[in-house]
């Protein structure tokens, strides 16, 4: 069985640094729909032993708020679900603009199956069973692909929505008006949503600093975003990892 990397060390390599106004894909934020506990905790666990974060919801109506809730590089999406079944949650996807690659992973294999979830939007099909490294294989390669909507123009967590064209940032739906600084950092933390993110990286990413100047000024900034943030109660969006930088939940 795969185990996950210890949360307080994932990403901290300056080289992997998602910068403000980088036109890379952010690191594979994958949504997994699932309802199998087993099959769902093994496929995520390879996804994660290969960097990946995932998110992963057990029936088909949280899954259908997850797909409007927050923005994923891939969706593996099973058919048979309860509550709201796979074709339905990939039509409603397709039917409002949202365009993220959906690997089909499901017990229907045949020929007619496998058409009929390509017709109505799946970008991959892979039939269970299945090889684990194909699956990885596959969704990675979804990741990779310059699809339609692939050109980052917006960026999400939990409450909190960023326009990157506009410049503007919203908390359930209410406008906060940022500084440019505070606007590049919240940026940053939102590329690399689920990492940590160290202190030096903002100051090389944000000040385009290769050296550390000895002041408090990313705290201090990050102190004042928060406080903007918690006037629109969502200051608990971004993490303090104790003596090495901060985090935005994945």
């Amino acid at each position: 069985m795969f185990g996950d990397p210890d949360p307080e060390l994932v990403g901290i390599r300056p080289k992997t640094l998602i910068k403000p106004g980088s036109q890379e894909p952010p690191p594979m934020k994958i949504l997994l729909i699932e309802d199998d506990r087993m099959l769902a905790d093994y496929v995520a666990g390879g996804l994660r032993e290969s960097g990946h974060v995932v998110d992963h919801c057990e029936d088909g109506k949280t899954g259908l708020f997850a797909v409007a809730e927050a923005a994923h590089d891939v969706v593996i999406l099973d058919r048979m679900l309860p509550a709201v079944d796979g074709m339905t949650i990939l039509q409603t996807m397709r039917a409002s603009d949202n365009l993220t690659p959906v690997l089909i992973l499901t017990a229907l294999g045949e020929v007619d199956d496998r058409v009929e979830g390509l017709r109505k939007g799946g970008d991959d099909y892979l039939s269970k069973p299945f090889s684990l490294q194909e699956l990885i294989a596959r969704v990675e390669a979804l990741g990779r692909r310059p699809a339609r909507s692939r050109q980052i123009d917006r960026l999400a967590a939990p409450g909190i929505e960023m326009d990157l064209l506009r410049r503007q940032v919203r908390v359930r739906s209410r406008e906060v008006r940022l500084t440019s600084r505070e606007f590049q950092i919240l940026e940053v933390l939102l590329r690399n949503a689920g990492r940590v993110v160290t202190r030096g990286m903002l100051l090389e990413a944000v000040w385009d600093y290769r050296f550390d100047p000895q002041t408090n000024i990313v705290d201090q900034h990050v102190s004042r975003l928060r406080q903007k943030l918690g006037e629109a109660e969502a200051a608990s969006v971004i993490e303090t990892v104790r003596g090495i930088g901060y985090r935005v939940r994945g």
